[in-house]
């Protein structure tokens, strides 16, 4: 009994060749420094050809260098937890467990549709946990009946669901994502009941996308159920008073299952929003829940999870436990992250969607230093650590009700910036709480990953933008002034502010290079030809520098995309949209920030649509790259695509026209390098421009305009050379 009783719920420990990695980072280091001081050393006298890019190019460098350096934060003290299960079961009964709130956020019925949203809940009412010490919150920011009459059929159908899944062990617990598996076919047990289940789901998947297409519910269903009755004053999705619904009273001894079990509590919200008051996005409906919920269940965890983040397993509040529970060591931690995984996510990951690297690399050197950040999503939260209140119920969701009071400032989740999730999370981490990253072998939660480059880029915009939001705000500064984060944490989160700033850098890196190139000016060190026919030797020192850092940072890329669990077609796929987002999604999100600061533009906030058309999903499926959508961003990439294939184009010519092949590859071998990887990484945006006839091709308003841009660019921006 003595020994077992203080037996630790989790471990922790530090990730293998530690030494070998730093050893191998100094050495990346010491390259990068003879890199800037060969740029510092060798700049053009005033009047040379070349001095102004130079100049350019050494900031680019810095920069690039500089970020690098950031980086290593995220690397330098990896660490893995490793949990025990067991020790909880047997050191906890059931009525020791804490109360857990589920709260699941959707917006608009339109781009999240309702059968995806339900199947979400349906995968948490299923968890694997006492029903009496569970209650699942839906706030519905759109305040749409098509959402809340499918959330009514999903109650219903979840009599029968819950007695099912834990009868037959079932998972995943997302009804479509079990009934679309292999898994349910290893059924152990009575078919026809499996049978009658699936009928079941159908039956009610058809009611509610009908219901979805035709844009309105069922007479029968408005009549029956008297919750329709709170839409009589709705105006708009902006314009309407608090809706809420308990539609199953965990509480009510009556809410039973099918087998006369318990359900856990299920609950409608749609928080009140006049077009007068701002109603602050997400972080506004995620405090109304934080303030309704505590006047019904109030919970000891909370669960937040977007709509499209079904539950993957049914045992991850076990899991959860095991960091909130630990006698010793639980009592600093606020919330335990988990990492998002996508069920659509293609072999070669086209659109680099599922963040191989950051979620089984980055988050776990975060978590080395102090605890990962908020992603927003599948994250267990302790209340204590946000706030806590009692008050009537429909109130606390009024639009009025936090005039004059510190929610969004010191209480909840914070306002002002697109990533609350983030900036909230540093928050409590500057109050001297501690966060975990638990990343399992068995995903706790799967979604929806973009399927469209316009989809993957919007999504990245919106994320870089509210990062840099955050360095620019009171919480950058706050981290320092009350240093209860530690230095290697603040370099970490500055990692993920400063992504919008790459823009700059890159946007030089991908334009300046390949227009000296065309005119004949070289800006890296010099290569020897040993003979013609055969390899060279270096015969400028700086040159070894160049090379060193250029092949070490991407061989080390490649292995660590390899070891995170990706391919080598999805790093090259990942180098592409590296490239992308910072040429487009990162340079609008800087832009609209610093307009932002100026007041210039209002905040506003975007959600990435969770559907497409069935030509969009097949190209996904094919892992063909779709530019069928007219954007500026797409005028970007067509615009740098086609100047780098004109400037490499231009040098071919030279080759074969001038036979200038020697004094081309031994005065600018690292430009042809730079050019010539920017046309190969853009291949399929070639594809688009010229050859192919879908409907992903890359539209003609956009070719047309990239096309006399980029002969602008080449006539006119030379004169800097």
């Amino acid at each position: 009994m003595g020994s077992d009783k203080y037996m630790p719920l989790f471990e922790t420990k530090r990730a293998k060749g530690r030494v070998l990695y730093r050893l191998f980072a100094g050495t990346l280091f010491t390259g990068i420094c003879f890199i800037w001081a060969y740029r510092v050393g060798n700049i053009p006298k005033q009047g040379e050809d070349g001095r102004w890019v130079w100049i350019g190019l050494l900031g680019a460098e810095l920069w690039f260098g500089f970020y690098w350096v950031l980086t290593q934060a995220l690397r330098w003290n990896r660490v893995y937890r490793c949990i025990f299960k067991d020790r909880l079961s047997q050191r906890y009964g059931e009525e020791d467990l804490p109360g857990i709130d589920i709260f699941v956020c959707t917006a608009d019925s339109t781009v999240e549709p309702p059968i995806m949203v339900m199947n979400t809940v349906l995968s948490v009412m299923a968890y694997d946990y006492p029903a009496k010490k569970l209650s699942v919150y839906l706030s519905d920011d759109g305040g749409s009946k098509l959402t809340f009459y499918a959330l009514l059929e999903a109650s219903k159908f979840a009599r029968h669901w819950i007695p099912h899944c834990k009868k037959f062990k079932v998972e995943p617990r997302s009804p479509a994502a079990y009934f679309a598996s292999s898994s349910n076919s290893n059924h152990h047990g009575d078919t026809t009941q499996l049978a009658a289940t699936k009928k079941l789901y159908e039956e009610m998947e058809d009611r509610i996308e009908t219901a979805t297409k035709l844009g309105r519910i069922p007479e029968e269903a408005y009549l029956k159920h008297r919750g329709f009755s709170q839409w009589d004053s709705y105006s708009s999705r902006h314009d309407h008073d608090t809706i809420i619904q308990i539609l199953i009273d965990g509480k009510d001894p009556n809410a039973t299952d099918v087998d006369g079990c318990a359900l856990p509590t299920l609950v409608y919200l749609a928080r009140e929003k006049r077009p007068q008051h701002p109603h602050h996005f997400k972080a506004g409906a995620m405090n109304a829940l934080l303030r309704v919920s505590s006047n019904i269940s109030n919970g000891q965890l909370i669960l937040t999870l977007d709509c499209d983040m079904y539950s993957n397993n049914s045992l991850c509040i076990w899991d959860a436990l095991c960091f909130f529970m630990d006698t010793e060591k639980s009592h600093d931690i606020a919330f335990v992250q988990f990492p998002l995984a996508f069920e659509n996510t293609t072999k070669n990951d086209i659109y680099s969607g599922s963040f191989p690297v950051p979620y089984n690399v980055e988050l776990h050197g975060m978590d080395g230093l102090g605890g990962p950040l908020y992603l927003g999503t599948c994250c267990f939260h302790r209340r204590d650590s946000i706030q806590e209140l009692e008050e009537e119920t429909k109130l606390l969701a009024s639009c009025t009700y936090e005039q004059n009071t510190e929610w969004g400032k010191e209480m909840g989740l914070k306002y002002g910036c697109l990533v609350e999730d983030v900036v909230t999370g540093l928050s409590i981490q500057c109050k001297g709480w501690k966060s975990v990253y638990f990343n399992p072998e068995k995903k706790a939660f799967l979604g929806v990953a973009p399927i469209t480059l316009a989809q993957a880029l919007v999504q990245d915009k919106r994320w870089s933008e509210g990062n840099l939001q955050i360095l620019l705000s009171k919480h950058s500064l706050e981290r320092f002034v009350q240093a209860k984060i530690s230095l290697g944490l603040q370099l970490g989160y500055f990692c993920y502010n400063l992504w919008s700033v790459n823009c700059l850098a890159t946007l030089y890196y991908s334009i300046v290079p390949s227009l000296c190139l065309l005119k004949g000016i070289s800006l890296y060190p010099q290569i020897h030809l040993l003979a013609p026919l055969l390899f060279f030797l270096v015969s400028d020192p700086w040159f070894t520098s160049f090379a060193y850092v250029i092949s070490a940072k991407y061989i080390y890329s490649l292995i660590e995309f390899l070891y995170a669990g990706g391919t080598t077609v999805g790093w090259w796929n990942g180098q592409r949209i590296w490239l992308y987002k910072r040429t487009t999604s990162y340079l609008f999100a800087f832009l609209d920030t610093i307009l932002k600061t100026l007041a210039f533009i209002n905040l506003t906030f975007l959600i990435t649509p969770k559907v497409a058309d069935e030509d969009a999903s097949q190209r996904y499926e094919k892992e063909i790259m779709d530019f069928g959508a007219t954007s500026p961003m797409f005028t970007i990439l067509a615009t740098l695509a086609m100047l780098n294939l004109f400037c490499f184009a231009g040098v071919v010519k030279k080759v074969v026209m001038d036979d200038h092949i020697f004094r081309l590859f031994k005065e600018m071998p690292l430009q042809i390098l730079v050019c010539g990887a920017l046309v190969l990484i853009n291949l399929p945006l070639y594809q688009g421009l010229f050859l192919r006839k879908d409907k992903g091709k890359v539209p003609s308003s956009i070719m047309v305009k990239s096309f006399v841009l980029t002969l602008l660019a080449c006539t006119s921006l030379t004169f800097l050379c």
